[in-house]
C-alpha cells in the first residue's frame, strides 16, 4: 500500500480489525519512510452482472431499481414492510450464484414476478400488469383465472362465487 504522504510503497501494517461482520477489515498503516499512519480499508469486490435490455442496451445491474420496482408493487398490501428488500436480495444471490456475467432482462422479470406471487398475488397482478404490458382485459382475467387455478384458499369471511 502506496503512503498517502509520501508516496513510499513499503507500508506495515499496525492493526486489523473486522468490521461488517467480516465483510471489510480496517488496516491501521504506518509507513517506514516518514512515521506517517493512516487506515484503509479492504472489501470484497463482487462480479459485475450486466443486464442485457430487450432494446440491446447492456446496463449495470441496480439492486435498488429492483427492489423499488417491487416496493411499489407491494404498496398497501398486509405484508412485511421488508419484503420487497429481501425478495431483491433473494434475487440478486441467486443472479450472482448463477456464474453467469450478463443476465437477459427477461430472466430478472421474471424473477420477479415468481417472488411476488409467492409473497402477495395482488402486488403480482400489479407487476405483472406492468410488466407484461397487458393489451386488454382479457390478458389480465387470464392472468387472474391462472391464480384461481393455482386453488388458493379464500380468506375466512370471503364470497367463493
Amino acid at each position: 500500500m502506496r503512503c498517502p504522504q509520501c508516496g513510499t510503497r513499503d507500508t506495515r501494517v499496525v492493526d486489523s480489525r473486522d468490521l461488517d461482520e467480516s465483510a471489510t477489515i480496517r488496516r491501521r498503516r504506518e509507513c517506514p519512510a516518514c512515521s506517517a499512519r493512516f487506515t484503509t480499508y479492504e472489501r470484497v469486490e463482487a462480479a459485475r452482472l450486466v443486464v442485457l435490455k430487450r432494446d440491446g442496451v447492456r446496463q449495470e445491474f441496480d439492486r435498488d431499481k429492483l427492489a423499488t420496482g417491487l416496493a411499489k408493487a407491494l404498496t398497501r398490501r398486509p405484508v412485511p414492510g421488508d419484503a420487497a428488500e429481501r425478495a431483491a436480495d433473494a434475487i440478486e444471490a441467486e443472479l450472482r450464484s448463477s456464474g453467469s456475467s450478463e443476465i437477459p432482462s427477461s430472466r430478472i422479470g421474471v424473477m420477479a414476478m415468481d417472488k411476488l406471487r409467492a409473497i402477495d398475488h395482488i402486488a403480482y397482478i400489479r407487476f405483472a400488469s406492468v410488466y407484461q404490458s397487458f393489451e386488454d382485459l382479457e390478458d389480465l382475467k387470464r392472468e387472474v383465472d391462472s391464480l384461481f387455478a393455482e386453488g388458493r384458499t379464500p380468506k375466512p369471511g370471503k364470497k367463493v362465487q
